[in-house]
């Protein structure tokens, strides 16, 4: 049965045994290079911004594989929308390769609502802003935690900490103003350093609302009063009244400035 191959000499043998071992090797390689698609390359195109679904519709009909590699989520873009891609974009790269992209939310996560009952209005807006939530109403009410949070509101009802609140989401918050209920006149914050102001403020029971500085304050601590609200007078120049425990915004400057049509008045 074997006689052809027995009957040839051995360096023959050898031969066609080293061109059919070639061979075999070959057609492996040309079907390797067909299935992988060896030496097919396309470039990456961009999608960061692009509509999710848009984006992964777009790299399919281009010949990629996609997949979701993270939900995340930023307040500062749109919702639904491709925040990054692996690889970058125009990276040249073989065809079916597979694009990862991380996405931006279509919903916004829920987070633990924080702990603000009995801390200052200050201390409660600091922890509002770390925890992605904002400031609502202010609601003021006589107590002898003057300053202080005494309750804290979720869409007109009480919220315990470590409620899921959405991202974003206002909370109001209901400030102790004491016991004293009269009204004092606005006290007048120009030309102070905002150091001097915040103790004035204190002395009072008046409580810091907004802070807005020039755009080249560096330090706020040393900066200088020059607009307040509520101011001391209103048209009329009549002396405007306020109760302890209300908020009052400034506006710092590096230099001393007062306004055109501002009225002087001896500070306390």
């Amino acid at each position: 049965m074997f006689s052809f191959i027995t009957n040839k000499p051995f360096w023959v043998n050898l031969l066609v045994a080293v061109l059919l071992t070639f061979a075999i090797f070959f057609g492996i390689l040309q079907l390797l290079g067909v299935i992988t698609n060896h030496g097919e390359y396309l470039k990456v195109p961009s999608v960061v911004g692009k509509n999710t679904k848009d984006a992964i519709k777009f790299l399919e009909d281009k010949g990629f594989d996609v997949m979701i590699q993270d939900s995340v989520y930023t307040d500062t873009a749109k919702m639904g929308i491709v925040l990054k891609q692996l690889p970058d974009p125009n990276s040249t790269v073989k065809i079916n390769r597979t694009i990862l992209l991380t996405v931006n939310r279509i919903t916004l996560p829920l987070i633990d609502m924080p702990a603000l009952e009995g801390k200052t209005l200050n201390f409660a807006l600091e922890i509002l802003r770390r925890s992605h939530l904002k400031l609502g109403d202010t609601i003021f009410q006589p107590d002898f935690m003057k300053g202080a949070v005494i309750r804290q509101q979720f869409r007109g009802d009480k919220i315990a900490p470590g409620s899921k609140i959405p991202w974003g989401s206002a909370v109001d918050l209901v400030i102790g103003s004491g016991l004293n209920e009269e009204p004092i006149p606005v006290p007048d914050l120009s030309g102070l350093t905002f150091e001097e102001a915040k103790i004035l403020l204190e002395q009072q029971g008046i409580l810091l609302g907004a802070v807005f500085p020039d755009a080249d304050v560096t330090d706020t601590t040393s900066a200088f009063i020059w607009k307040q609200v509520p101011p001391v007078v209103n048209e009329q120049k009549e002396a405007i009244m306020i109760k302890p425990g209300q908020l009052m915004d400034l506006w710092l400057s590096v230099q001393k400035k007062l306004p055109e049509d501002s009225l002087i008045i001896n500070h306390p």
